[in-house]
């Protein structure tokens, strides 16, 4: 498997997340304008409707705030370049073979876990350090053996490139 550009990996993750954080910003516009309609006001004491819809759109708009700044850090994260023999770390950019000699690309980032991106035809997984996966790729080589459960089924994989 050809790896992808390392920054296109990136920019695409950046888009992804900036066209969800675009999503929820309207999610949450929508929400409070609900909220403030004159058809919102309560009509006895135990109608909470308006309250509940204050609550959801602060968390909508929180959300819009949490994506707004990693996408910043995503930006400005540095795109270290690795070698065979070089630890695993944030932004390397991987090939996972499975025992059926099934490849997968990864892109190991602080932010965005689960976000499938195609990029120069590539199929791109984005993991985080936090993730199961994340955490058991971190700090190994080219080479290195490990096992991972997915949907209850204990598989077994390899790194076989990074960059």
């Amino acid at each position: 498997m050809r790896l992808p550009d390392k920054s296109k990996v990136r920019d695409a993750l950046v888009a992804k997340l900036s066209e969800l954080a675009e999503q929820a910003a309207s999610a949450a516009r929508t929400t409070r304008d609900g909220a403030t309609h004159a058809e919102a006001k309560p009509e006895n004491s135990k109608d909470t409707r308006a309250l509940e819809q204050t609550y959801l759109a602060r968390g909508q708009a929180m959300r819009v705030e949490e994506l707004l700044e990693q996408i910043q850090a995503l930006r400005f994260l540095p795109l270290s370049k690795f070698g065979p023999k070089d630890a695993i770390g944030a932004s390397a950019l991987m090939v996972l073979e499975d025992e059926d000699e099934a490849s997968r690309c990864l892109f190991l980032a602080p932010f965005g876990g689960g976000t499938e991106l195609r990029v120069d035809g590539v199929d791109v997984m984005v993991i985080t350090p936090q993730s199961p996966l994340g955490a058991k790729i971190l700090g190994r080589v080219v080479g290195d053996d490990l096992e991972h459960r997915v949907r209850g089924a204990v598989r077994q994989y390899m790194i076989a490139a990074v960059a």
